[in-house]
């Protein structure tokens, strides 16, 4: 999701999360990646993605260059990492602030692994991703 501006009113994203947030009075947000996220692998992998600039772009604005290079082919580390971010992009949102402020939301951060079928879930004080 795009990191939250003033001017994004045309944003798709930001008009989701507002309605969920002030229409829907949605009570927990899960961010959840997993183990074999085809573009987080492509984006610590430096793969060539000219051939599709839609893609490419997206990663480019959407997955920090800050992620952990991970030799692993499930890019674990780094998929974590993306979800850390997209848990703190969420709450640049006016909207999602105001509902943490009144304790009226809930952010989760999950990890899937596909070949297990664990599910973490991701805890702010030791920051670490613990089975749920």
């Amino acid at each position: 999701m795009p990191v939250y501006q003033d001017d994004m009113a045309a944003c798709a994203e930001a008009a989701t999360i507002e309605y969920a947030m002030r229409v829907l009075r949605v009570a927990d947000i899960v961010v959840c990646g997993h183990s074999h996220c085809g573009a987080v692998g492509a984006k610590i992998r430096g793969e060539d993605l000219t051939g599709a600039p839609a893609v490419r772009d997206w990663l480019a604005q959407q997955i920090s260059d800050e992620l952990p290079k991970d030799d692993e082919p499930t890019v674990s580390a780094a998929v974590q990492q993306h979800v850390r971010e997209q848990l703190n992009r969420l709450r640049g949102y006016p909207c999602v602030q105001e509902r943490l402020a009144a304790g009226e939301v809930n952010l989760h951060g999950w990890f899937y692994e596909v070949h297990t079928g664990l599910v973490a879930a991701h805890h702010p004080a030791s920051d670490l991703f613990l089975p749920l």
